[in-house]
């Protein structure tokens, strides 16, 4: 007899939920729509079958408990941000959403940590911190919550100068597949003792564990910032432009390069007249000294490579515009279409190949009639093009997929990653074979297997394999294994 009710939760299972949580667990169909969707271009996968909201680490050793006892997905949920298709439950089962669970625990300034629940959103952070003198830098442009931030070993825009969200990542309170709790690294700056779980879960994407109390470490806000515009007569001079910046050793905070696309379409949304070409835009942290002759070393550096028009302003508002209007690069981009998504690359390279490799991928969407935008935290040598497709024209999204697959493996050639911080999700499964190899795609799934015998966490993400996304990825990459 089949006892799966018509959510496709098995029926015991469905009474333990509601007598546990109540009215926080929801089979409602606009509920479980609204967990089934983020910003990826996936459009084609069904909703969870249902969705539970969290409010403390007891509720979700309760959940992963009654999961892993009737062996159904669980899929974790922040803010929805994902770029991959992290979220989407791929083989059904239930939502778990923490962004109730959205309290700042702890702020020590002497040590420059805070201990939040995995639901704080990183402008939400930034906004207790007010007062203290610190801040918390890892700005991947959307407000994404921490816990998503870690599971995606997410970056952005300051990067270069303060790190990814691994650099600063202190500790974890994670939640087993088994509902058990496990606490990795301390506050302590440093540690030699045992495995290093705490990097082993940054980035495991909801894979091996469900966070539920996160230790970050803050930094010193800078006396004096400012932010700097610069045009190029082509991709190239910036590129060079921005190479030159990092050698010099000048302590820039950050560093993006736009193309005209981007410029072209960020001034239509955000009602800018930044000037249409090859664009660097820069932000300079320090003492009001240090910060004005950064801005005249990169001015000199940036004139050598045919920069033109370059500006820079002390003004808060002014630098805030700017800055906005990069982050809303994406929104821009698919507005400028309507009803397109974009599928987004997130490559990394050597910053001594990247001029290289952004060349000879614009030359290809050139030649193929394919839009797109291009933006890229160049300080680092991370890029993102933005392919714009209908998702409904599977002629389309073949077409993207394709220049993303040789993109991929440019960068690889290069000795870069298909990754730089968006992560694997559903998206890039087989580019982590093709880049790690298969020998060490084996150790992952062992350690999978350790964490999570049943495949409850996240399923069908990460490590490539039989999911129902497999067949549509193996059209455009048909040399990997099946």
């Amino acid at each position: 007899m089949n006892d799966r009710t018509a959510q496709g939760l098995p029926a015991p299972l469905l009474a333990e939920l509601q007598a546990r949580f109540g009215a926080r667990f929801s089979t409602a169909a606009a509920v479980r729509d609204q967990h089934g969707r983020d910003e990826s271009a996936f459009v084609d996968v069904n909703p969870p079958d249902a969705v539970v909201f969290a409010e403390d680490v007891e509720d979700v050793q309760a959940l992963l408990a009654l999961a892993n006892k009737h062996a159904v997905p669980v899929i974790p949920f922040g803010a929805g941000s994902s770029l991959e298709g992290h979220l989407l439950a791929v083989r059904g089962g239930i939502s778990l959403d923490v962004s109730r669970m959205n309290r700042v625990l702890a702020i020590d300034t002497a040590d420059m940590t805070a201990t939040v629940q995995p639901g704080v959103t990183r402008m939400q952070l930034n906004q207790a911190l007010k007062g203290t003198g610190l801040f918390f830098p890892v700005d991947p442009g959307a407000d994404a919550s921490i816990g998503g931030m870690c599971a995606t070993r997410a970056s952005g825009t300051n990067a270069v100068r303060y790190g990814t969200m691994r650099e600063n990542v202190l500790a974890l309170q994670v939640v087993t597949a088994a509902g058990e709790i496990v606490h990795t690294g301390t506050r302590a700056r440093k540690s030699s003792a045992g495995y290093d779980l705490t990097r082993l879960m940054v980035g495991s994407e909801g894979t091996l564990g469900v966070f539920t109390e996160i230790v970050v470490r803050l930094h010193p806000l800078p006396e004096a910032q400012s932010a700097a515009v610069c045009s190029f007569p082509g991709i190239a001079e910036a590129v060079g432009a921005a190479i030159d910046v990092v050698q010099s050793g000048i302590p820039i905070a950050r560093m993006e390069l736009l193309d005209a696309h981007a410029v072209r379409m960020v001034n239509r949304y955000s009602k800018l007249d930044l000037r249409e070409g090859p664009m660097l835009l820069m932000e300079f942290h320090g003492t009001p000294a240090s910060v004005r002759e950064q801005a005249e070393s990169v001015e000199a550096l940036t004139a050598e490579h045919g920069g033109a028009a370059f500006a820079w302003a002390t003004d808060a508002e002014a630098r805030s515009r700017l800055w906005t209007a990069r982050h809303h690069a994406y929104f821009a981009a698919i507005a400028s279409i309507p009803g397109c998504r974009a599928i987004s690359t997130d490559t990394c390279v050597p910053i001594s190949r990247l001029a290289e490799c952004l060349l000879e991928s614009v030359r290809e969407a050139d030649e193929m009639g394919m839009p797109y935008y291009l933006v890229g935290h160049v300080g680092d040598g991370n890029f993102h093009f933005g392919y714009l497709i209908d998702p409904h024209q599977p002629e389309q999204r073949e077409r993207a997929e394709l220049l993303n697959a040789r993109l991929v493996a440019r960068a690889i050639r290069l000795d870069g990653t298909c990754s730089g911080e968006h992560g694997i999700g559903m998206h890039k499964m087989d580019f982590l074979v093709q880049e790690a190899g298969l020998p060490a795609v084996e150790l992952m799934r062992a350690i999978k297997r350790v964490f999570d015998p049943q495949d409850i966490l996240n399923p069908g993400k990460v490590l490539w394999g039989a999911d129902a996304q497999g067949a549509l990825r193996r059209s455009w990459a048909p040399d990997l294994p099946a």
